[in-house]
């Protein structure tokens, strides 16, 4: 009889069944096999928050192989990952198999290497009750505002809509950002700007007014400046005084799954959805026609390990090879003295690695032709952070100089790389378009040097931007809010409740986002506080921890939660709240009511608010404001049976325009025709009348 271990992932099943050999089954139990049904609520608050779970709809087959596979093995181990998420699984999987939690059958590997396999088999040990409890907590607090709050806002706001203790605070961060911009007031402020020529050299170099040896000067006005000017216009200038020293660089950490997210977003152009799909098909090793490993010439593999991870924890094994293709592909001096470790942060799960090629000689080019672009792009990402971690520093020489004139100081900053390092291979992304220093000419102390010209130039402050999706990440992830598997979730899911829209990379919230975030803040404070929000993330880490009651946290969050909606459920009994974007300029033709776009079950449609007394309803239409090219009806738009959006001509069948381009106001300047935009990192304005021809490039100003 040979052994049976369950795996979460059939990449990891092959890996370990590889590592194990004969005697052992390796199968993977594809996620969890149990959860709270969907549809109801599915928790017995009264009888101390027990859950009601049942098989997941899809997994009955799976569960009845693993059953029987149970039966005839000699042992069953537990080897789901060493998370929360990873203990739970096998809590439900030890009550369907009628394993008892408390025998030694829980297994973990921190990393998938014969060693770390090898290790993790010769330490059983009965399963963590403390992390199933923690992951039990968390999924029932989810289901308790999810399913409490969401019906109150769609009887209130908009049938379909939703909250919860992650998206609401997502929303609310957009929405506050939006509110600072909106009260923003910008401020004048003057900078004055010079080029200098030292003595002998054709070399000019930039510099910017600073203020006088004693203080520095801020300059708030036109007039203010135009002293400055009037007083050094014709001085004689000298370096008085000069700093030479050497900067020294070092790499990023290895990714984690915020820190990829943010990254694929900066350097790819990737939403975060996007990221994680390619990111799960790169660790599964899918191919282009869906779930088929690649085999390469070493045989089958994933490509990266676990891309669901908050810990920055690399295996030895992974460091010694990253150290020896550095060394003989870039030399020894590309290797520091010492491998580099990183420490993750204090709440860190730690239950994976950090996100690395499983590997590192498998260099991107060598798989680019089995890959879909997609995941080509991110293996590179990855591949490239990983090494470049393990890299020496980057080396810059540093030129500082004090130039001075009549009494008043100009400051000039610049290096030279003298060595690369990492920057070899890989430099991180930049949230913000930022100037690089470039070097500055030979200087010396006491050297003369030139004015070629001192101009004053007029500035304002300008407001915080809005968030983009790597940004609002990075925020979730500084304030504790969510997890690194939630993320892309999150962001889905606000984008797809039309709370937020996209503005290009900016996230920007709509009028159901801002008076639903409103609603929460006067009805429902605490569960839009970022500070609450955080902290029962760290109850959940109590919880884990064996520090807290996982009954007594659900208590005390609920007691307060339920009072709050049963007070906000009675108060506004006959509230209901109506959005400018939701009305409509039609007149209800049977009893003279302004009408209003209402959401059912499926979709959109123009309703008489004067429901049930009068049922008058219409379809609903989403105007361009643009005129058809073809027969001069309106342009608007549609979707197809997938979400897709595309825009056609309302008078179909008789006018056959389409196109999934959208159509602008504005006019083409040859034939007065509707012109479309044509998305892009370069948006092209053409026009589609045939024999026209009009076409140009978006300026950026445009936008």
């Amino acid at each position: 009889m040979s052994k049976l271990v369950i795996v979460e992932s059939p990449a990891k099943a092959k890996t370990i069944q590889k590592y194990l050999g004969k005697g052992y089954d390796v199968i993977a139990s594809m996620g969890h096999v149990r959860d709270l049904p969907e549809n109801r609520l599915s928790v017995d608050v009264k009888k101390h928050f027990q859950p009601k779970y049942t098989v997941i709809k899809g997994k009955e087959k799976l569960v009845e192989e693993l059953e029987k596979m149970a039966d005839k093995s000699e042992a069953v181990f537990l080897a789901t990952d060493p998370d929360r998420e990873g203990e739970a699984i096998s809590w439900h999987l030890a009550y369907l198999l009628k394993l008892d939690p408390e025998d030694q059958n829980r297994v973990t590997f921190n990393e998938i290497t014969k060693t770390g396999v090898t290790n993790g088999m010769a330490h059983p040990r009965g399963i963590d009750i403390d992390l199933v409890n923690a992951q039990q907590a968390r999924r029932i607090l989810d289901r308790l505002v999810g399913y409490k709050l969401s019906p109150f806002l769609s009887q209130k706001i908009r049938r379909g809509l939703s909250a919860g203790r992650v998206q609401s605070v997502a929303v609310r961060l957009v929405v506050d950002r939006e509110e600072e911009i909106r009260a923003f007031k910008p401020e004048e402020y003057w900078s004055i700007d010079a080029k200098f020529i030292p003595k002998g050299s054709r070399k000019q170099f930039p510099a910017v007014f600073y203020g006088t040896e004693a203080e520095k000067i801020k300059l708030s006005s036109k007039e203010e400046a135009d002293k400055i000017l009037e007083a050094v216009k014709d001085a004689d200038f000298q370096i008085t005084k000069l700093k030479k020293g050497t900067r020294r660089k070092s790499p990023a950490p290895p990714f984690i799954t915020s820190t990829l997210q943010q990254e694929a977003s900066r350097k790819l152009g990737f939403q975060a959805r996007r990221t994680m799909k390619a990111a799960q098909e790169d660790y599964r090793m899918t191919g282009n026609g869906g779930y088929k490993v690649v085999t390469f010439a070493m045989g089958a593999t994933g490509l990266i390990t676990y891309m669901r991870t908050d810990s920055l924890r690399l295996s030895e094994d992974a460091i010694r090879d990253a150290r020896e293709y550095i060394g003989s592909r870039w030399g020894e001096k590309y290797l520091p003295k010492e491998a580099r470790h990183f420490k993750s942060r204090a709440n860190a799960q730690d239950g994976h690695e950090a996100i690395r090629p499983t590997m590192v000689g498998l260099a991107p080019d060598q798989v680019k032709d089995s890959l879909t672009n997609d995941q080509y792009k991110l293996y590179k990402l990855i591949w490239e952070r990983f090494l470049a971690c393990q890299m020496a520093q980057c080396l810059q020489s540093t030129t500082q100089a004090d130039i001075t004139g009549n009494g008043y100081g100009f400051k000039a900053s610049g290096y030279t790389v003298t060595f690369d390092g990492f920057t070899v291979l890989y430099v991180e992304g930049r949230d913000e378009a930022q100037e690089d220093e470039g070097a500055l000419p030979p200087l010396e102390k006491d050297m003369t040097v030139r004015a070629k010209e001192i101009v004053p130039n007029q500035h304002f402050t300008q407001p915080p931007p809005r968030y983009t999706e790597a940004s609002l990440i990075k925020a979730m992830e500084e304030y504790g809010i969510g997890r690194p598997s939630t993320y892309a979730a999150t962001i889905t899911t606000i984008t797809g409740r039309e709370y937020v829209v996209r503005d290009g990379k900016a996230l920007k919230p709509t009028e159901l986002g801002e008076v639903t975030t409103k609603l929460m803040k006067e009805r429902f404070p605490k569960i839009v506080n970022v500070k609450f929000t955080a902290q029962m993330e760290e109850d959940l880490d109590g919880i884990e921890a064996g520090k807290e009651n996982w009954v007594d946290t659900l208590e005390e969050f609920y007691g307060d939660f339920d009072k709050t909606l049963q007070k906000a459920k009675e108060e506004m009994k006959d509230v209901k709240i109506t959005l400018e974007e939701d009305k409509t300029d039609l007149i209800c033709e049977k009893c003279g009511r302004q009408m209003v776009v209402k959401v059912g079950r499926y979709g959109k449609f123009i309703a008489c608010p004067g429901y049930p007394e009068c049922k008058n309803i219409k379809k609903f239409v989403k105007e361009t404001g643009a005129e058809c090219p073809k027969c001069g009806g309106r342009v608007i738009e549609k979707k197809t049976k997938k979400g897709r959006v595309f825009y056609g001509c309302d008078h179909y069948p008789e006018c056959d325009f389409v196109s999934w381009d959208e159509p602008i106001q504005e006019k083409c300047p040859k034939c007065g025709k509707t012109l479309l935009k044509k998305k892009g990192k370069k948006p092209k304005i053409y026009c589609v009348t045939e024999g026209c021809g009009y076409e140009r490039v978006e300026d950026q100003d445009e936008n």
